[in-house]
């Protein structure tokens, strides 16, 4: 699990002609592509899912792609969908992954309009692939290259939601232990969080939301980069104003994880936005109203710098992350690093 470098994935997509009618090509730090038809801004992205527990696996593949169409400020409305599973994958797999797909499409009122379903001897476990679409006035389109100096920095939900949720799901009697019954009951009925589609659809109707981001493979460490250097800006957060819940802070103490890898824990359905000051009352108010927890850690700067502030004192943020996903939801520890 994990990215591309930038530098990676630059000569990844090297090869890739130059179209005009292409306003939002392949590139680091987004998500979502844009081109033009008709006089209006079409989204569309593509996730793949895997590894997922599998009665929320065809729901979890429509809503990746998505909820990275709705961070543009678009509608999703159309999606594709591939099946591809191991020679041996019954046909009632499939048809199990259908059925929960279409159930998500329909709350979103997207419509699935093609797609492949097939078994490769190639492969050993269960991967979907959505491509997701809508269109958007191209004033209505938000990016993550529109983040302005002085915008405060907006931090939905919390940090390490989809690996609490999932660690609940996938080992609960460990979950039990860490976080008692009663929040393991309720994170394990939280899935539905790992998506932000109708907040990312509320947060667009502001004109003073500039620019949004999830916070998914990599947590905030990634996504708050990517921001940035895509607004050519830095910015300054406040490690004590970071949403961290106590559940979140069992798993750093029983997993031994550094202050790095809460912060690079993915958090799907987790949205960084940059609001303007004059906006952010009336944002975050619009949230709670709809049940969304949010919280603003800090604000955008014209000085390039990346800063944490931790403890009253000013520390680089980290550029490179360090997701503890695959380790947590492996069930085992890590073993403490050895210094010579």
């Amino acid at each position: 699990m994990g990215k591309l470098s930038d530098k990676e994935l630059k000569t990844l997509l090297s090869c890739v002609k130059k179209d005009e009618r292409v306003i939002i090509p392949p590139m680091a730090g987004y998500d979502s592509g844009v081109h033009m038809l008709d006089g209006k801004c079409v989204v569309v992205s593509t996730d793949p899912c895997t590894g997922v527990p599998e009665e929320w696996f065809g729901w979890l593949l429509i809503n990746y792609a998505a909820s990275d169409v709705a961070l543009f400020g678009a509608k999703p409305e159309f999606c594709t969908i591939n099946l591809l599973g191991p020679v041996k994958t019954d046909a009632q797999e499939f048809q199990k992954v259908m059925k929960q797909a279409c159930r998500a499409a329909d709350e979103l009122g997207i419509a699935i309009v093609g797609g492949h379903t097939g078994t490769y001897s190639s492969l050993c476990g269960l991967l979907g692939v959505c491509t997701a679409y809508g269109a958007v006035e191209p004033e209505k389109l938000v990016t993550p290259a529109k983040a302005q100096a002085g915008d405060y920095i907006l931090c939905t939900k919390s940090l390490g939601l989809e690996i609490l949720v999932n660690f609940a799901i996938t080992h609960k009697d460990l979950a039990l232990q860490l976080f008692g019954k009663q929040r393991t009951e309720d994170l394990i009925t939280q899935v539905h969080l790992q998506s932000c589609v109708n907040e990312a659809l509320l947060l667009a109707k502001f004109s003073g939301v500039h620019a949004m981001h999830d916070a998914t493979e990599e947590g905030i460490v990634t996504a708050l980069n990517e921001l940035a250097d895509a607004s050519n800006l830095g910015f300054k957060v406040q490690n004590e104003k970071m949403p961290i819940t106590t559940e979140m802070q069992a798993l750093q103490k029983h997993f031994s994880l550094s202050d790095l890898q809460v912060l690079s824990a993915s958090s799907t359905g987790t949205i960084l936005a940059a609001v303007n000051p004059k906006d952010k009352d009336e944002v975050k108010q619009k949230l709670l109203e709809k049940g969304v927890a949010a919280s603003y850690v800090g604000y955008f700067t014209k000085d390039k710098k990346s800063v944490l502030k931790k403890n009253g004192r000013d520390l680089a943020f980290p550029r490179v992350a360090d997701d503890p996903y695959a380790m947590i939801l492996s069930g085992k520890p890590q073993m403490p690093k050895v210094t010579s």
